[in-house]
């Protein structure tokens, strides 16, 4: 016999469901408690942070930093943080479902990454219903302030997404993309080893570091 989905159950699988169910609500408010208790440490307490990070995330590398405030609808439950992740202030991570975010990657102030849509039918979101998709973001990225990442992106290694950008398609490896929506601008090139930022040589000595 057939044993239909759990509510839960259709969180991680693009289904229509609903996000106010009871077994959800308990695990979700359950998560959010450890949230908060992040979003008071002090200053002085990384070791606290750390470990506050390391129970709340579904996973996350070494050598990560989180700037409280941290938003997060499931207090980081549902997010894969490899090594080195750095995310400013206000950082927003509509974990619904998953969020996958690679090594190195930089997150600038009041970043939003979203997994949760609502259907465009009034009377559907009038009862309640969601529907979620996992967002995939790779290794070596930077995301400027203010950018918006919508369910279901993926974006390749080593892009450079410029500030207020909202996502709305998928990005390749290795370019700069900026706009809303947002655009491939360029690929990453040879320009960049030689200038940081407009006029700004980079000193060879950097790279002997």
């Amino acid at each position: 016999m057939h044993t239909p989905k759990s509510m839960k159950d259709k969180m991680h699988t693009g289904e229509l469901y609903l996000p106010g169910d009871a077994e959800i609500m308990r695990e979700q408010l359950k998560r959010l408690d450890r949230l908060y208790d992040f979003n008071q440490t002090r200053p002085t307490e990384l070791k606290k942070r750390e470990a506050l990070l390391k129970e709340m995330f579904a996973e996350i590398g070494e050598g990560c930093y989180i700037e409280p405030p941290l938003h997060a609808n499931f207090g980081g439950g549902h997010v894969h943080f490899g090594k080195n992740v750095y995310a400013n202030f206000n950082l927003t991570l509509v974990d619904d479902t998953h969020i996958y975010i690679g090594d190195s990657t930089m997150l600038g102030p009041n970043v939003v990454i979203a997994t949760a849509g609502h259907p465009i039918l009034p009377e559907l979101r009038e009862k309640g219903y969601q529907y979620n998709f996992a967002v995939h973001i790779g290794k070596n990225c930077w995301l400027g302030a203010g950018v918006l990442v919508m369910p279901g992106i993926t974006i390749g290694d080593n892009v450079v997404v410029g500030a207020g950008s909202v996502v709305t398609k998928d990005l390749p490896s290795n370019v700069v993309a900026v706009g809303n929506p947002c655009r491939v601008l360029r690929a990453v090139n040879e320009h960049d080893r030689e200038y940081y930022f407009k006029d700004r040589k980079i000193d060879e000595d950097v790279f002997a570091e």
